[in-house]
């Protein structure tokens, strides 16, 4: 078992292109640590270093106190799981999950137990003898977990495992990791642009954006508290409606005016508002799809709407919606809660309101785009 830390890493390209600027992190040791952002943003290559696999242009790599920054990759005591597998298409599936083991010269009574057992735990015991082209996607990414799973490694590296999966293989190899870091319980460093694969796995999430950390917490500070407008939009499916409004104080309470609306800041919001003594101004103002709701058009609150697009999601409805000055927004709406005919009268071009109470809002400054309540 090992921790990990990145002091000041920093990678540049020949060109001076900055892939990755002054990251620092502390991973603990068996925590499961999840790198997520949009492709380009630094998170492969960042992986990649730990690895061994990209050169540390500046900065240090310890691994279990280790500065590993000059070590080779078979020196580092890790286990890396790629987005493409890289299995020997003329190897049988035991053979691939054995071959580090026989480059070690490990007996091969020893090569079959631990084989043996990884198939076991991973439910691929009965392809064993059969070669990767005989394999759907989901059995060829469990070959290669266990590949690595043979290595006893400190560390755990998955770069975008489930990536080449299709949406259902990918929610059934989400929770089969869940069931592999119970097992192992060793240190995981997983790559991802899938928030959701990282709200689901992590123990902590690093977001990044231009080879910059964005923010580290776990995935509830990240969802419920969100540094800045790129975490609040990025973290949450649907994204956040983001609505530029003012931020008005009145007898010690705030309240927000979205396109001519009254709402009342309340609950904790409110309260750190007051507590930071937050001035009033134009604010950038997010909500979360799932808290909006359709609204009477008589409430004070209520914001006049049009829907555009009404997606059927099964339990939900997704309703994309334009405001009069052209703003879209997004409500989730669960169906369990609407009759046949309300649901059938949601039709484009329906004139509707939607509003959301006073302690799901989220603050952002319109210059810097950072949380007011951070």
């Amino acid at each position: 078992m090992a921790s990990v830390k990145l002091t000041n890493v920093k990678k540049v390209y020949d060109n001076n292109v900055v892939a990755v600027h002054d990251f620092n992190l502390d991973i603990k040791d068996k925590e499961f640590v999840v790198f997520v952002g949009p492709s380009g943003c630094g998170k492969s290559t960042t992986l990649r270093m730990i690895a061994g696999l990209e050169e540390i242009s500046d900065g240090t790599v310890e691994i279990d106190g280790e500065v590993v920054n000059d070590l080779q990759p078979k020196d580092r005591n890790i286990a890396m799981v790629f987005q493409n597998y890289a299995l020997y298409p003329h190897m049988t599936v035991y053979d691939n999950i054995a071959f580090s083991l026989r480059l070690q010269k490990m007996p091969e009574d020893q090569i079959y137990e631990k084989v043996t057992n990884a198939a076991d735990i991973l439910g691929i015991t009965e392809y064993l003898l059969r070669k990767p082209r005989a394999l759907s996607g989901g059995q060829r990414q469990r070959v290669a977990i266990g590949r690595a799973m043979v290595r006893d490694s400190k560390v755990f590296l998955m770069d975008e495992p489930l990536s080449n999966l299709d949406a259902k293989l990918r929610n059934q190899m989400r929770a089969e990791i869940i069931l592999l870091r119970q097992k192992l319980n060793t240190t995981f460093i997983y790559v991802t642009h899938d928030q959701t694969e990282a709200m689901t796995l992590a123990d902590r999430i690093v977001i990044m954006k231009d080879g910059f950390i964005q923010q580290v917490g776990t995935p509830e500070e990240c969802f419920d508290m969100p540094k800045n407008l790129f975490v609040a939009e990025f973290i949450g499916a649907p994204k956040m409606n983001i609505m530029k409004t003012q931020l008005l104080r009145e007898n010690g309470k705030y309240f927000v005016t979205p396109f001519g609306s009254k709402i009342e800041v309340t609950g904790e919001k409110g309260r750190l508002l007051a507590e930071k003594n937050t001035p009033a101004g134009e604010i950038l103002l997010g909500v979360r799809p799932e808290h909006m709701v359709l609204a009477g058009k008589n409430d004070q609150s209520a914001i006049p709407a049009t829907l555009e697009v009404n997606e059927m999601m099964g339990s939900e409805l997704h309703l994309h919606v334009y405001t009069e000055d052209g703003t879209r927004l997004i409500i989730r709406v669960p169906t369990i809660g609407l009759g046949a005919e309300e649901r059938t009268s949601l039709v484009n071009g329906k004139k509707m309101a939607v509003t959301f109470e006073g302690k799901v809002m989220h603050f952002f400054d319109p210059a810097t785009e950072n949380n007011l309540l951070l």
